[in-house]
C-alpha cells in the first residue's frame, strides 16, 4: 500500500468516526427530547389559579379634568393545581386599569416558588396619583357612578416556569386579568372612608 493509499485510508476512517459520533450525539439529543416530551405530556401542567379575593378603595377620583387618582389595596391568590409539578413566579407586575386604561402604577410581585397543590397570597397597594387619562373617561366613570356598578380589571404580567423533579422548563407568559364590579351609590368611589369590597372573583389567565 503506498502512502497516497495510507493517507486515502486514514480520512476515511476519520470521517467514518465523526459521522458515528455525530450520530450518537443526535440520537441522544432526540432520545432527550422525546423523553421530556413523553413525561409533559403525561403529566400535562395545568396553569396556575387566580382568584381576587377583596378590593379596598382609597381613592378613585377623577379631581381635575383628564387626571385620576387611584389608591387601592387588593388581595388575591394563586393556587398550583397539579400535583406533581412546581411553579416558579419569576416576575409578576400587578396594576389596575378602567375601561382599558392604565390608572395606577405597575408594582412588582416577589418572585416565588409555587409548590404542588400550594398557595399563594398577595395583598399590595396599587396606586395611581393624577394619572392623565383619555377625555372621554371622566363622562364615562360618571355615567357608571349614576347606574351603580363600576369595573375594574386587576391584572397581572409576568413570567412562569414549570419544575418536574430536577428538570425546569423555559419562560411562559403569564397574563391575568381579574374584574372587579364595584358596586356605588351615586358618589365618586373613595370620598369619605375606606371601602372594602369582598369579592371572591374567578380570573382569567392565558400562558404562551
Amino acid at each position: 500500500m503506498t502512502g497516497r493509499d495510507c493517507n486515502q485510508h486514514y480520512d476515511y476512517e476519520e470521517r467514518r468516526m465523526r459521522r458515528i459520533v455525530w450520530g450518537g450525539l443526535l440520537g441522544l439529543i432526540v432520545a432527550v427530547a422525546f423523553v421530556v416530551f413523553l413525561v409533559w405530556a403525561i403529566l400535562h401542567p395545568h396553569g396556575p389559579r387566580f382568584v381576587l379575593q377583596d378590593v379596598t378603595i382609597n381613592d378613585f377620583n377623577i379631581s381635575q379634568p383628564n387626571f385620576l387618582s387611584s389608591n387601592l389595596q387588593v388581595t388575591l391568590s394563586s393556587r398550583n393545581p397539579n400535583d406533581k409539578i412546581g411553579i416558579f413566579y419569576d416576575r409578576l407586575d400587578i396594576y389596575a386599569t378602567y375601561r382599558n386604561q392604565e390608572v395606577t402604577v405597575a408594582r412588582l410581585l416577589p418572585s416565588t416558588y409555587q409548590g404542588h397543590l400550594e398557595a399563594t397570597v398577595w395583598s399590595p397597594f396599587l396606586i395611581g396619583s393624577n394619572v392623565p387619562v383619555a377625555p372621554y373617561l371622566s363622562p364615562a366613570l360618571n355615567e357608571d357612578l349614576i347606574a351603580g356598578m363600576v369595573l375594574l380589571n386587576i391584572k397581572i404580567d409576568g413570567w412562569v416556569r414549570w419544575k418536574v423533579g430536577s428538570w425546569v422548563s423555559g419562560g411562559y407568559h403569564l397574563h391575568v386579568n381579574c374584574p372587579a364590579f364595584i358596586t356605588v351609590t351615586g358618589k365618586l368611589v373613595g370620598a369619605g372612608p375606606a371601602i372594602k369590597y369582598q369579592l371572591v372573583q374567578r380570573c382569567a389567565v392565558d400562558l404562551s
